[in-house]
């Protein structure tokens, strides 16, 4: 009888603490697609001016220039660190690091199983040299704004702009729905 309910108990007392950690990544999930949300409609909202102000060449400077600074104010309001990265890079100081790379490629197996792009993410704590570190992933379908510099039929000066800027680019290509990267967000606990 004492063995039944001491299984009980530790039953109870697993549960409990599984339901805990469901609600902690919850809602740390919840608080970090906000994040990578409100940061991702900033850079959209910055990039439609960009381009009715200029079209497509204006817009390169709005990713060039204006993104960076625009995650880093986002990161800081947010009390976390929001980045965009992907598997075709405009940019090597994007690269994925080795877990968001194999985030990266489940996404790719999710969209390609039939997964609605626009709802793909993942979130876990991870192990970072010893510290535990709550990371969260969502993915960024290619949208048609994207297409202008992203696509597959660029107009000339697009491709100059793009050569210019990023000598290196594997960023184009791509057609609507595509996954154009991720927004990766990570924060310490």
């Amino acid at each position: 009888m004492k063995r039944a309910v001491l299984v009980a108990v530790i039953a109870t007392l697993t549960l409990t603490g599984t339901a805990s950690a469901q609600d902690d990544v919850k809602a740390r999930s919840d608080a970090a697609r906000a994040a990578a949300m409100d940061y991702g409609a900033r850079l959209l909202a910055e990039l439609q001016k960009a381009m009715a102000a200029g079209g497509p060449v204006n817009a390169l400077g709005v990713c060039n220039v204006a993104a960076p600074k625009l995650a880093a104010e986002k990161s800081a309001e947010h009390h976390m660190t929001i980045r965009r990265t992907s598997l075709r890079l405009r940019q090597p100081k994007d690269a994925p690091d080795a877990w968001e790379l194999k985030q990266l490629q489940d996404f790719e197996r999710r969209k390609a199983a039939g997964e609605n792009p626009a709802k793909i993410e993942t979130a876990a704590y991870v192990d970072e040299g010893g510290t535990k570190v709550f990371r969260f992933m969502k993915a960024i379908p290619t949208g048609p704004v994207c297409l202008a510099c992203h696509g597959e039929n660029l107009a000339p000066a697009v491709a100059a702009k793009l050569k210019e800027l990023y000598p290196g680019d594997r960023a184009t290509g791509f057609k609507i729905g595509d996954l154009r990267g991720a927004f990766s967000v990570t924060e310490t606990p």
